[in-house]
């Protein structure tokens, strides 16, 4: 909520709401909240996400279940509610964040890996599905960001890259030409960490 705070000190409007993105009741609570209260949702960015990092061998089934619940069945719950007012408007941006980890394995990522592979599979059906309504859908893959989710301690701040980063990746995607969409970014730092 803090930075709801900070964007209405810059005279922004904004709906903020507390709400679990794995349950489809809280999702069409805060979407028709946020319509009522900010109109129609012209550009949705799926950006919840956990790690769960470790062999597959020593995860619980619950471990897997809340990493691909966050990762992957949120976009797919929050896109469902979203995608039919865009689709009556003929036009929209839905924006899911995924990682160099859907491109990538390494050891430890076999939950975390299949989520956003799974998150890779879903944009680009979602993309298909929705274009000849004029809404696109792209993905945006960040390598590692220094924010607390990426954990293992301090990271040369030269070698990671910045949440800002991840948000400019964002705008571009979203303020691209009308007659073309951006399907996927690799986004990476110039620094190899």
């Amino acid at each position: 909520m803090r930075s709801a705070q900070e964007l209405r000190a810059l005279g922004i409007r904004v709906h903020a709401q507390t709400a679990d993105v794995t349950r489809a009741g809280d999702i069409a609570k805060v979407v028709q909240a946020a319509e009522k209260e900010l109109g129609p949702i012209t550009i949705l960015v799926n950006n919840a996400g956990i790690g769960g990092f470790g062999p597959v061998q020593e995860k619980s089934e619950e471990e897997w279940d809340l990493v691909l619940n966050t990762n992957l069945k949120s976009v797919f719950l929050v896109s469902r509610v979203v995608a039919p007012s865009m689709i009556r408007r003929g036009g929209g941006d839905i924006i899911n964040i995924s990682s160099l980890a859907g491109k990538n394995t390494f050891a430890g990522g076999g939950i975390y890996c299949a989520s956003k592979w799974g998150l890779q599979g879903l944009s680009g059906c979602m993309a298909e599905d929705l274009r000849g309504y004029g809404i696109r859908v792209s993905v945006i893959c960040p390598g590692s960001v220094a924010t607390d989710f990426s954990g293992g301690g301090a990271k040369d701040p030269k070698k990671v890259l910045r949440a800002e980063d991840v948000a400019y990746a964002v705008g571009m995607v979203a303020v691209q030409g009308p007659q073309s969409f951006i399907s996927e970014v690799h986004l990476r730092p110039v620094r190899k960490p």
